[in-house]
């Protein structure tokens, strides 16, 4: 397996071992023990998996209360992976980073607690799925704007995307309750 950094030090791109020949690939998308050596030393607890078409936007998500660490990964299509800390007391606090995972690259990105998270569908189609280090509390579940200007981040969109009533009504990053 091989960690990459990312802009956001605590935010890890993986890529896990592929074994591929004519028949296909095999990978390992998760052991425990090898994902503890590599910084992820959170206990996962929720696996959720999602279905979108091209131009669809999920997020900024994060929860306050039960704040969740993630570790997505594409199973189909390619997507923007978007994660901003909003942890107080970190140097980068108000930062966001990115990564393009696909299918193809077999690229995951580990999401530590205290970050908000989206990502935008480049594909016609496409499965993702993350595991959660904590459970989903709906009542607990926060929105930040995905478009604010203070963020400045550089989604990859050329249209007005497809938005859930809740992401269209997102949170400006000035008025959100951060992490400590």
């Amino acid at each position: 397996m091989e960690v990459r950094p990312t802009s956001i030090p605590d935010v890890l791109l993986i890529k896990p071992s592929v074994f591929e020949d004519a028949r296909g690939f095999f990978k390992e998308t998760y052991q425990e023990e090898r994902y503890h050596k590599i910084g992820v030393g959170v206990q996962f607890v929720q696996d959720n998996n999602s279905r979108s078409q091209r131009g669809t936007l999920r997020g900024l998500h994060y929860q306050l209360e039960h704040s969740q660490g993630k570790l997505v990964q594409v199973f189909r299509g390619e997507i923007f992976d978007v994660a901003v800390d909003l942890r107080r007391s970190s140097p980068t606090f108000g930062k966001w980073t990115s990564a393009i995972l696909s299918e193809h690259n077999h690229l995951q990105l580990y999401i530590p607690p205290g970050f908000a998270h989206g990502f935008y569908v480049l594909s016609e189609l496409a499965e993702f799925s993350y595991k959660c280090s904590d459970y989903y509390f709906p009542e607990h579940e926060k929105t930040l704007l995905w478009n604010d200007p203070q963020l400045d981040i550089e989604w990859p969109i050329t249209e007005s995307p497809l938005l859930s009533e809740k992401d269209q009504q997102g949170i400006p990053f000035s008025n959100i309750e951060y992490f400590d």
